[in-house]
């Protein structure tokens, strides 16, 4: 099957200076397609509508990758839940219609498993999407994240706009974000043992009770499998407009930690502090529609873990890191 994609493709990779958009831009280059148009936040807000029209019209993209997105943990999306939903509806609204209406010939809209119900069946298929009630914690990220799965495949419906979904797990890896609250859970216990490793703490409390399942992917899995669904996916009338993208393997927040501590070097205790949320019990992606197309993930987490602290740490001394 020829690439739906080619070489000669200018290519909008909206959100590059983040983890999930720089892993697609580096993907996209080491795949050979060197055509890339990226703009920071001070060059295009992509809040403002008119802004982005103008962007558009001036560099004339044919495909474009909206990886841009108001991310947080926990804390950060019970916090600032208006934020998380108006930042985020107004990013993808504007970036996607005005793909749309300007002739744009392919757009892959990336997600993130926090779409599906807090209780859904095990492993989650694509199917499980609005059959029950979102995680509380990050609802407002969900809602934000459903409504630009549904936009895309709207406007394939009604307009045979050719748009794509993709469904990250939990990510992790160059370019994340490390502050001490409004950070994912990963990039937090990097961060959090690493200090203590350094400093001797006897010991380390973690928010909940250890217990959730959660899965992790490598950030350059996911440029790949970007890239992979941008060359080789185009769903029928009748699929899926979406596809889940992760290792297809999950592990306890405990467990988690403990794999942290090694990898920092860090000997102390660990604790748990069960007044705080633990999230979703269990949230693992059913990864057989990707897998079945010829994608796997390939960084086990262990390789992946290890070299994310050497980076973390490298440019944590160059004063690089974004805390």
């Amino acid at each position: 099957m020829p690439s739906l994609i080619t070489p000669a493709d200018r290519i909008f990779v909206a959100g590059h200076r983040g983890m999930a958009g720089s892993a697609i831009c580096r993907a996209l280059q080491r795949a050979g397609f060197p055509n890339l148009l990226t703009a920071s936040h001070a060059e295009l807000d992509l809040e403002d509508g008119h802004a982005v029209q103008r962007w558009f019209a001036e560099h004339q993209p044919s495909v474009v990758v909206l990886a841009a997105a108001k991310v947080g943990g926990i804390q950060a999306n019970s916090s600032f839940p208006a934020d998380f939903l108006l930042e985020n509806l107004k990013i993808q609204t504007h970036v996607i219609e005005t793909a749309w209406r300007s002739g744009v010939r392919r757009l892959l809209f990336l997600g993130s498993s926090c779409i599906y119900p807090k209780f859904a069946e095990q492993p989650i298929r694509e199917e499980a999407l609005l059959t029950g009630a979102l995680e509380p914690t990050n609802e407002w990220y969900a809602i934000a994240k459903i409504t630009g799965i549904k936009l895309c495949a709207a406007l394939r419906c009604q307009h045979g706009f050719d748009a794509i979904s993709l469904m990250p797990t939990n990510l992790y890896g160059p370019g994340d974000n490390y502050h001490p609250t409004n950070s994912h859970v990963l990039p937090v216990l990097i961060r959090r043992f690493h200090e203590a490793a350094e400093t001797n703490a006897p010991s380390v409390t973690c928010w909940g009770t250890g217990t959730p399942l959660r899965e992790f992917l490598h950030v350059d899995d996911l440029g790949e499998a970007c890239v992979f669904a941008l060359e080789q996916w185009q769903p029928g009338p009748e699929d899926q407009q979406f596809l889940n993208v992760g290792t297809g393997v999950d592990l306890s927040i405990r467990e988690l930690a403990e794999t942290v501590a090694t990898a920092t070097g860090y000997q102390g205790a660990i604790e748990w502090n069960s007044s705080k949320p633990d999230g979703t019990p269990k949230k693992q992606l059913d990864v057989s529609r990707l897998a079945a197309l010829g994608w796997r993930a390939r960084i086990p987490l262990a390789e992946g873990l290890a070299s994310t602290v050497a980076l973390f740490r490298e440019e944590l001394a160059q004063q690089l890191v974004r805390l």
